[in-house]
């Protein structure tokens, strides 16, 4: 049953992909999927991305820009009409206006830019000036993570949840979930009742690990914590059972009434997302708050790990041919960066960056032996603290000047979100395996908070400046340089 249905939806990936190159000969079209999981700061990157293209930002590292060669960039209307627009417009204000970060990605959006550019040949300056679509695809993380679902039965899923849950790292954050497991017995009646407050357990576990002060990644399901529209229904209403090794599901019981609703949950949630989403993406980046991981301590970095591994065993790396982008479409460039790199003095942002190559060192080595090219960055899509020094028991240190967001806590002192602060965050270990090497709980020689987004200046004509960035535009560069030659 699941090759039938993987065929069926392979037929459907390619009909999709036919329609998107018929629509794509006049003016060439490049999908880049923007993902990352929670609070990685996927809305700050497209925000950014966009403003910088539209409003002429300093991207010295975009050769495209740097050379003179962009023309112009704005936005046309997206072509899936029935997805969500991302509201960049609205983002925009928030960010400058009221100085907060954007409410994070809950759901999936678009966003079409249209680029035009001079060619850097001779022969395509003579055809005129060129033009390329690029369709911004939006996405919440943790749908990634439930790809790997397609290929699990209920029992599988039931084993690896229980074994992550009862780990000592996450054991007492699933304690009160496992007990009312404990006190079930699967073979029982199948009651509504119970299975609302098994899957509410549940979900309320999940919502712990990920606070925080513990910062799990590997959370799926990823509705569970995302629900939208379906909040509620039977397909988000259940959770792995203490099941006995090849038993099966008795007619009429709770062990049945889960197993088909987590057989929902792939049919009508996960495999859509995937057939109508993220087997038409181009590129991708993935973005990784590798700080709060390090901040909340190893057992958090080694879960981290674990699910960068799995969102990239989704992808489909590998070179893309005119054929293959019709059967088969493939990511042929995929870009990791640790975001956030302005909470640490420049000198450590190679130190940050060695940290995530090393998280992801084993899954880039599949995707460039697949033929994907692959690349680790550290970045601040947008910039909210400056660099200074300063001395602290008689020693030079370098610090970081930016406004703690409201409710910030550090050294006991609850900040306001008005006044500024002078920070030494501390050093990142120079080797990148030292990060698994601490004990239990987190780093005493580490200190990030979150900082409001910048105040920007204007011109004398009223105009707003781009809004500040750190390798914002490397990452143009290797994402959609090679499109503008």
């Amino acid at each position: 049953m699941i090759r039938l249905t993987a065929l069926a939806d392979e037929a459907l990936n390619t009909f999709e992909n036919i329609v998107d190159g018929a629509q794509a000969l006049s003016v060439p079209t490049l999908r880049l999927g923007v993902t990352g999981l929670s609070r990685a700061g996927k809305t700050v990157f497209i925000t950014a991305l966009v403003h910088n293209l539209v409003h002429g930002g300093r991207l010295p590292l975009f050769e495209a820009a740097a050379s003179g060669r962009l023309a112009r960039a704005f936005l046309q209307p997206q072509p899936d009409d029935a997805v969500p627009r991302f509201d960049y417009e609205a983002h925009v204000d928030t960010l400058l206006d009221e100085r907060v970060w954007p409410q994070s990605t809950r759901q999936t959006s678009e966003l079409r830019l249209t680029i035009e550019y001079e060619s850097a040949t001779f022969l395509k300056t003579m055809l005129g000036r060129g033009r390329l679509h690029l369709d911004i695809v939006d996405y919440p993380g943790e749908w990634l993570l439930d790809l790997p679902l397609l290929n699990k039965d209920f029992s599988t899923w039931s084993r690896e949840a229980l074994e992550r849950a009862r780990d000592p790292a996450r054991n007492t954050l699933a304690d009160d979930w496992l007990r009312a497991l404990a006190a079930t017995d699967p073979a029982m009646e199948a009651e509504e009742t119970r299975a609302r407050d098994l899957a509410a357990r549940f979900t309320a576990y999940l919502a712990a690990c990920r606070a925080d002060d513990h910062a799990f990644s590997l959370l799926p399901p990823g509705r569970f914590l995302m629900p939208g529209d379906m909040e509620g229904s039977p397909a988000l209403t259940f959770c792995p059972l203490d099941l006995e090794s090849g038993g099966s599901a008795k007619r009429g019981s709770l062990h049945a009434m889960m197993e088909r609703r987590f057989e929902a949950y792939k049919k009508h949630v996960v495999r859509p997302f995937f057939r109508e989403h993220f087997a038409r993406l181009d590129r991708q980046i993935v973005l990784v708050d590798t700080l709060a991981a390090l901040n909340a301590g190893p057992a958090a970095v080694r879960d981290l790990e674990a699910a960068l591994a799995g969102i990239l065993s989704c992808f489909r790396p590998g070179r893309n041919s005119w054929l293959s982008g019709i059967l088969v479409r493939r990511i042929d460039r995929i870009l990791f960066a640790a975001t956030k790199a302005d909470h640490l003095h420049h000198a450590d942002h190679d130190r940050l960056e060695a940290i995530l190559a090393k998280l992801v060192e084993k899954a880039v080595a599949r995707a460039e032996f697949a033929g994907a090219e692959v690349e680790v960055t550290a970045l601040a899509a947008i910039r909210a603290t400056r660099e200074a020094q300063v001395r602290q028991d008689g020693t030079t240190l370098p610090a970081i000047l930016g406004t703690p967001l409201p409710g910030e806590r550090l050294d006991g002192e609850t900040y306001d979100g008005t006044s500024e602060i002078a920070l030494f965050p501390g050093d990142l270990p120079n080797d990148p395996a030292a990060i698994y090497e601490a004990s239990t709980g987190p780093s005493p020689d580490l200190r990030f908070i979150r900082f409001r987004p910048p105040k920007l200046e204007r011109t004398a004509e009223g105009l707003t400046l781009s809004l500040p960035h750190i390798r914002l535009d490397r990452a143009l560069q290797f994402l959609v340089g090679d499109k503008l030659a």
